[in-house]
C-alpha cells in the first residue's frame, strides 16, 4: 500500500470508530475485509488510526471536521506535511483537498483533554497538568517485565538483542526493561515464548514491587483482568496466589501464562471460600486516565455518569476486600487513574467509613515519569 491508500484506510477505519465502534474490533475488520494490506500496512494503519484518537480534538480543528477524513487531514497539518503529496484523488488515495480550512486549537483542545474533565485535572496534577496531557497525546512506550525466576536482566536484554530486540533498563522497577527497537517482534520470539519476559508497563510494574510480598504469604489479586500483576507477584516471592475477576472470561489466557512462566496460581470465582488473605490486590476499574496513550478511545469516552458508576464499584471492591484480610494483614488499593477523587480522595472515603485500618504508603506516577499514570495506596489492618 502507498502512504495515500493507508491514509484512506485510516479515514474509513477511524469513521467507524467515530460512528461507535470499538477501536480494536473496527482494525481487525478493516484487516480481515483487506486480505491485499501486508503486515507492515496493518501496523501503518494502526498507528495513524491510534495518534489520530489520541489527538481527535486538536486535528479535528486543524483538519476542519471530526471525521475520519478531518482527523488524518489534522495529523498530516500538524505534521507539517503536504497534503496535497496524499489527498490527491488518485487510486487509493483520499480526495483532494477542497474548502476544508483548519484552525490552530486553543485551550484544552491543543492538549486533546475533554473539557468537562480538564478542571479535575488541573486540581489533581497542578503544574503538572499542561505537560501530562501533552505527555497522553503521544505513543507510550514499550516495556518488559523480566522474570526472575528464569533469567536476570542482562540475560533477558542478551537474548532479545539475538533476535533483534533492543532494550534499556528503567529506573522505575527493578525488572522494567524498555523496548527501544523492534517491538514489533516481542510476541514471537523466543524470550516471551519462553517466559523470560512479559509485556508489562513500568509503572505497572513499580506497583507490584511496592508491596510486602515474603515467601509463605496467602495473597489474592481480586481484579486480576489477563493476570499481569498476579504474575508479576509470582515472581518476587514464593507465594500461595489465588486470582479472581469479576469477568472470568478475562482470565482465560493466565494458566498458559502462569505456566510459560513457571509459576502456580489458582483461579477462583469465590475467592470468599479460601480468605484470609495475608495481602489483596485490588487493582480497580478505573477511568484509565493514566494510561490513555494505549486506549485514546477511552478518554472520550468517559462522562459523568461513567465516573460516578466507576466511584460506586471501587468503594465496593475496596469493602469486599476488607473483608477478607486476616488480621494484621495488607490492602493494596490500585489505578491507572490521574485524577484523585479515585486515589487518595476514594482512600480518604474509605479510612472515614471503616474502622481497623491505617494507611501506611501512597505512591504516584504520572507519565512524566516515563510510563503510564498509576496510583497505589497500601493499607493494613489493625
Amino acid at each position: 500500500m502507498t502512504p495515500a491508500a493507508r491514509a484512506a484506510a485510516a479515514i474509513s477505519v477511524l469513521d467507524r470508530i467515530l460512528g461507535g465502534e470499538p477501536a480494536e474490533q473496527a482494525l481487525t475488520n478493516w484487516g480481515r475485509a483487506s486480505r491485499y494490506a501486508g503486515s507492515g500496512d496493518r501496523a501503518a494503519v494502526r498507528d495513524l488510526v491510534f495518534q489520530a484518537l489520541r489527538c481527535r480534538r486538536s486535528y479535528a480543528a486543524l483538519g476542519g471536521g471530526e471525521h475520519g477524513r478531518g482527523l488524518i487531514l489534522g495529523h498530516f497539518r500538524a505534521e507539517g506535511i503536504d497534503p496535497a503529496a496524499i489527498f490527491t484523488g488518485e487510486a487509493h488515495a483520499p480526495a483532494v483537498v477542497g474548502d476544508e480550512p483548519g484552525t490552530a486549537p486553543q485551550g484544552n483542545a491543543a492538549l486533546d483533554c475533554p473539557d468537562w474533565l480538564a478542571p479535575r485535572l488541573q486540581q489533581s496534577l497542578g503544574a503538572g497538568f499542561a505537560p501530562v496531557m501533552t505527555a497522553l497525546r503521544q505513543r507510550a512506550p514499550v516495556f518488559l517485565r523480566v522474570n526472575l525466576a528464569r533469567t536476570d536482566l542482562p540475560g533477558a536484554q542478551a537474548a532479545l538483542a539475538a533476535e533483534g530486540i533492543a532494550t534499556q533498563l528503567s529506573p522505575l522497577a527493578k525488572t522494567a526493561l524498555e523496548v527501544t527497537e523492534n517491538a514489533r517482534k516481542i510476541q514471537n520470539s523466543q524470550p516471551y515464548l519462553q517466559g523470560l519476559v512479559e509485556l508489562q508497563d513500568a509503572a505497572s510494574q513499580a506497583v507490584v514491587q511496592a508491596l510486602p510480598l515474603a515467601d509463605g504469604m496467602r495473597v489474592l489479586d481480586l481484579c486480576a483482568g489477563g493476570g499481569g500483576k498476579t504474575l508479576a507477584m509470582a515472581a518476587l516471592a514464593r507465594l500461595k496466589l489465588f486470582a479472581h475477576d469479576a469477568s472470568p472470561a478475562r482470565m482465560r489466557d493466565l494458566p498458559d501464562r502462569a505456566r510459560r512462566a513457571g509459576v502456580k496460581v489458582t483461579l477462583t470465582d469465590k475467592p470468599e471460600k479460601t480468605a484470609p488473605y495475608d495481602l489483596i490486590l485490588t487493582d480497580v476499574p478505573c477511568s484509565g486516565s493514566g494510561s490513555w496513550r494505549r486506549d485514546p478511545q477511552g478518554k472520550w469516552a468517559l462522562d459523568e455518569a461513567k465516573l460516578t458508576a466507576l466511584a460506586g464499584v471501587q468503594a465496593a471492591i475496596l469493602r469486599r476486600a476488607a473483608a477478607m484480610v486476616a488480621p494484621g494483614g495488607h490492602l493494596a488499593y490500585a489505578t491507572c487513574s490521574l485524577l484523585e477523587e479515585e486515589n487518595a480522595g476514594r482512600i480518604a472515603g474509605f479510612l472515614a467509613e471503616t474502622p481497623g485500618w491505617r494507611l501506611l504508603h501512597q505512591l504516584r506516577l504520572t507519565p512524566l515519569d516515563g510510563a503510564d499514570g498509576f496510583y497505589l495506596a497500601l493499607l493494613a489492618r489493625g
